[in-house]
């Protein structure tokens, strides 16, 4: 029989998450009994937000004439500094926007690659068995900004001046910092306080901020002066540029100038698969979303709604479908520029239903190999949706915690660590190599329904965020969940498959679940062979805005493992 584990997971692994939710939230008289608040409403517009100064930024700038672009925008730079342990400009972003007036979906790929002059034999002749994730050689490019302006440029409608205005001023005034971004900067800085820059932007008298503490940071609000006034190219061809690789170089690093002033994000066509009915979309390699389309895809094949939320049976079968599409995940998901990523084969439905015949309902597989389809972090997630109709899809990443603690002077942000995802076996397909994309985990997430824009939706959290895209979408088809109650629902989280970065499954991993599950479920989850693990916060941070068509409202729903919440007006 599996051994029932209790201990603490890796918090500063996933440091979008929080604790785990009691099993009765409180005594509600409408719902579930899970669930922590009622849905937001609001006939004109929405923003949900893991942090509600955030929030209330992109309602003002929508109220001001901004559309929900401007506002995702206005709140990620707000996020990036209140919330510096999940994000900042340092980091990447992914986007989907469902834009009104083409009535289209459009993504956008704004992650960096990996620097020029650092090659594979650098690692293999210097010992390295994989990527540290700290320091210097982690880097790739910090791609957010070329995003913001990417996304600005073709969708915007105020001037990034006021766009970035909010931001600068709580960085100069000060905000106060809220509960589980207090507790993970602490994790984070007793890991990061030697890095170089770290401590003198976020350790000023020796410690992180406590709760509450109100906390400025002048190197950001002059840093977004510099973005909002001379525009994109200060940061990637100006004194930003100049700053970083000087800092970069200084502590014996390779991301350098050249690397920054290169640098493209890249729209790219979301790709979907129909769940019971409703399309979900996500963005296509190298990052993990099409990992969240082939579980629905194994998954539709069983009766999920029969078998229950809190049963045994639902949760093996999950967890199988996503053993499977992690292998698959593990040997496929790279930068499409140096492999032919087979997407449109991963996806297809005749694919998922041969995936599934590999599940044994009674017994849990410790071991796949990956399949064959057919040929042809640390993180934010924050959704807006406007007046006109426009939604906007948007996450945003350091990668671990606060990234690889690299601070360079003057500029008050830390650098990525997403090179760190690299695999550094010279036959897998994520292998590093010059000017690559690193695998990515993070993803933004949309539902359309008969062509319509429905739900504008993320969960942030690492290897995490496509098995939470995909429970959330259950909780509302097979279980009837409303917008709210499917984000504060338990959850399953199973860890421990095969990596893009080389490691291989062998044991089956770990499922962790949270509680309100009930002593029953997991007994006969540990009986079918399923080794049990508590874990302390890697569950995820959701955030969701629904359109109602039929009575015209935005509905909005907000992590309560977060500190944020969904408002509207």
């Amino acid at each position: 029989m599996a051994k029932l584990n209790i201990i603490a997971s890796a918090a500063l692994a996933f440091s979008c998450a929080a604790t785990t939710l009691p099993s009765n939230a409180s005594d509600r008289i409408t719902g579930h009994h899970f669930a922590t608040r009622s849905e937001a409403m609001a006939p004109t517009a929405m923003a949900a937000t893991s942090q509600p100064l955030a929030t209330q930024v992109a309602l003002d700038i929508m109220q001001d004439g901004g559309n929900a672009i401007d506002a995702a925008i206005a709140a990620n730079a707000v996020l990036g500094l209140v919330e510096p342990t999940g994000n900042g400009i340092g980091g990447d972003l992914y986007a989907i926007v469902w834009d009104a007036e083409t009535k289209k979906l459009h993504g956008l790929n704004a992650s960096g690659r990996s620097p020029q002059s650092l090659t594979l034999d650098y690692f293999k002749e210097n010992g390295y068995e994989s990527i540290p994730a700290r320091g210097v050689l982690p880097l790739s490019v910090p791609g957010a900004v070329d995003g913001w302006f990417e996304l600005h440029d073709r969708f915007g409608e105020l001037s990034m001046e006021k766009i970035l205005q909010p931001a600068i001023n709580y960085a100069e005034s000060g905000f106060p910092v809220t509960e589980v971004i207090a507790y993970y900067m602490k994790r984070n800085a007793e890991v990061l306080k030697d890095i170089p820059g770290f401590a003198d932007v976020f350790m000023r008298d020796g410690n992180v901020p406590e709760k509450g503490e109100r906390f400025k940071n002048p190197d950001l609000a002059n840093t977004y002066k510099i973005l909002a006034n001379e525009g994109r190219d200060s940061f990637y061809k100006g004194k930003i540029a100049r700053t970083i690789s000087d800092f970069v170089e200084k502590h014996d690093g390779f991301l350098s100038y050249d690397d920054l002033a290169q640098h493209s994000s890249t729209w790219v066509d979301p790709v979907s698969t129909n769940y019971r009915g409703y399309d979900l979309w996500e963005l296509p390699p190298n990052t993990q979303g099409i990992a969240a389309l082939q579980i629905l895809n194994i998954l539709e094949q069983f009766d999920i709604k029969a078998m229950g939320h809190d049963s045994p049976e639902y949760i093996h079968h999950f967890v199988e479908a996503k053993k499977l599409a992690f292998e698959d995940r593990a040997k496929y998901y790279s930068d499409p520029a140096f492999n032919d990523v087979p997407v449109q084969g991963l996806i297809d439905k005749e694919y998922g239903k041969k995936r599934a015949q590999l599940i044994n309902s009674e017994r849990a597989g410790r071991s796949f190999e990956p399949g064959n389809p057919p040929t042809e972090g640390d993180t934010i997630y924050l959704t807006t949706a406007d007046k006109d109709g426009n939604m906007v899809s948007l996450i945003q990443s350091n990668y671990r915690g606060m990234g690889s603690g690299v601070t360079p002077t003057g500029l008050g942000f830390v650098l990525q660590n997403r090179g760190e995802l690299f695999a550094l076996d010279p036959n897998h397909r994520n292998v590093f190599e010059p000017g690559k994309r690193p695998f990515h985990t993070i993803i933004p997430a949309f539902v359309t329904k008969d062509g319509k824009p429905l739900m504008s939706y993320g969960v942030m959290g690492g290897a995490t965020q496509p098995q939470m895209h995909a429970q959330i979408l259950i909780n509302l088809i097979d279980f009837d969940m409303n917008l709210q109650e499917a984000g504060d629902a338990p959850r399953i989280l199973h860890t421990g498959s095969s990596q893009p970065t080389g490691s291989i499954m062998e044991d089956g991993g770990v499922v962790s679940l949270e509680n309100g599950f009930s002593k029953n479920t997991r007994r006969e989850l540990i009986k079918m062979g399923h080794t049990l693990q508590e874990a302390l916060g890697p569950y995820g941070g959701y955030q969701a805005i629904w359109k109602d068509h039929e009575q015209d409202v935005y509905i909005g729903a907000s992590e309560s493992r977060k500190d944020g919440h969904a408002a509207g007006y």
